[in-house]
């Protein structure tokens, strides 16, 4: 048995292979225990405005409120790269978030009615946070945006999903 082994391991390449193969289970396996889920996140760039999407990876959860909580989270705190505008204003917090019926319903800080110091269009980045929770989420038929309890750009978000709609 042991000289199977370690002529098995006397190869260079059949060393590297069972090394990537322990490494590929590892990961695996780590990915299945801690529960991550692939979300993707879009901003736009400082200098020209493009649109760029960043992927990460975020605990899931059994809830569906508690997955899109940490969506909503982590889109608040902006992009990873110094190169890309957040959404929101820094001091934006998200108040409450209730999932009901394949609806969500996002109340946020007043500060959401802002652009943020770095620029952007606030309508714009609701839509684009809007396009990111019905892509990520599947089981999200639509979105209602509140502002301090207020309800937010319901009309213009949905003449912009219609008219998106049309022209496909």
């Amino acid at each position: 048995m042991m000289k199977a082994i370690t002529a098995f391991l006397g190869s260079k390449i059949k060393r590297r292979l069972l090394f990537l193969a322990v490494l590929g289970v590892t990961a695996l396996v780590e990915f299945f225990v801690l529960g991550l889920a692939r979300r993707t996140f879009v901003f736009y760039t400082i200098d020209s405005g493009i649109i760029v999407v960043e992927d990460r990876m975020l605990k899931r959860s059994l809830s569906r409120e508690v997955n899109l909580t940490r969506y909503m989270e982590e889109m608040l705190l902006g992009p990873v790269s110094p190169d890309l505008l957040p959404l929101f204003p820094r001091e934006t917090r998200l108040k409450s978030l209730l999932y009901r019926n394949g609806v969500v319903y996002a109340d946020f800080s007043e500060d959401a009615a802002l652009p943020p110091v770095e620029g952007g269009i606030v309508l714009d980045n609701f839509r684009t946070l809007n396009n990111g929770i019905i892509r990520n989420f599947s089981f999200v038929r639509d979105v209602r945006f509140f502002i301090d309890g207020r309800a937010a750009y319901f009309e213009e978000l949905r003449q912009g999903g219609e008219e998106a709609e049309e022209n496909s």
